[in-house]
């Protein structure tokens, strides 16, 4: 229990920031398309929107998939006959 807290602890932060990266890598790439006007020493003039939009899709993500692959490995260890 308290490794899948940890993991998942580690994993939402982990998930928060890499999604919300992914998201300002997103909304520079809506700006490319649309031909928005750029704000001078910011990515994108929307940033914030994508950059919490992806880091919350990120951090109910990237922990659920972590806690659900360490299950399945736990089932599979506890499967395998020991010698």
């Amino acid at each position: 229990m308290g490794r899948n807290v940890g993991v998942g602890c580690f994993g939402m932060l982990m998930g928060f920031f890499s999604g919300g990266m992914f998201g300002v890598l997103l909304a520079k790439i809506v700006d490319f398309f649309t031909r928005a006007p750029s704000c001078s020493g910011l990515p994108s003039c929307h940033w914030p929107e994508f950059f919490f939009g992806g880091a919350l899709i990120g951090a109910l993500t990237l922990p659920t998939l972590i806690l659900l692959r360490l299950r399945d490995s736990d089932r599979a260890a506890d499967s395998s006959p020991r010698g």
